[in-house]
């Protein structure tokens, strides 16, 4: 009868060492495809990098696309982060167009602390549809510094091949349409060799990134 007890209890615990084993292992399954899934979540559903604009007039909220635009958007980023268009104004309104601002101060003069020209990314597959920002240039191709402008409709001529190499489109407007439709509205003259400038100066009083 010992023996036989003896023998059973042998057998439970292998059997629940045994189970134990197999739970362990499966845990250990389940919480590595569980990391894994996570993981692939955080990756996939991980927000864009956002840039927040305020203006004297509103506040404009800015989705960049690193993935298409990786260029552009460093560079948006570097003088968001350095502090370069708390300042400066939009300067150039021409409605039924776009927007442009990012390089000048309310005297029109040109903001000192302008980095090196950038790679021009306009054939990068996005279009400069309605509320899409993108790095304004002169006649040469690779000649964007800080500037950029916001799309107030779709704008296909802008677009690369349309008729030149084009504008690359780094990033949509989210939030704050309102204000950018706003600004388009405003009174426009002309100030020396500037034209279409605002009367009232739409001042971007402070750019940062929306963590």
């Amino acid at each position: 009868m010992k023996k036989f007890m003896s023998f059973t209890l042998l057998s439970l615990a292998a059997f629940l060492l045994a189970a134990c084993g197999a739970d362990a292992t499966s845990e250990r399954t389940a919480v590595a495809k569980s990391k894994k899934k996570k993981s692939v979540s955080a990756a996939a559903g991980e927000k864009p990098a956002q840039v927040k604009l305020t203006t004297n007039v509103g506040e404009i909220v800015i989705e960049l696309f690193p993935k298409e635009a990786p260029i552009s958007t460093a560079n948006f980023l570097a003088y968001t982060r350095d502090g370069f268009y708390a300042g400066t104004i939009f300067h150039r309104v021409i409605p039924n167009f776009m927007i442009q601002g990012g390089g000048m101060d309310g005297q029109l003069h040109e903001k000192d602390g302008k980095k090196a020209p950038i790679k021009n990314e306009a054939d990068n597959g996005l279009k400069n549809l309605r509320g899409t920002l993108a790095m304004a240039r002169t006649g040469e191709v690779n000649s964007a510094t800080s500037q950029f402008f916001i799309n107030l409709k779709d704008n296909a001529f802008l677009d690369h091949g349309a008729r030149d190499f084009g504008y690359a489109v780094f990033g949509k407007v989210v939030k704050g349409m309102e204000i950018v439709d706003k600004i388009a509205l405003v009174r426009t003259g002309n100030a020396g060799f500037h034209q279409d400038v605002p009367q009232t100066p739409i001042v971007i009083e402070k750019a940062e990134v929306v963590e």
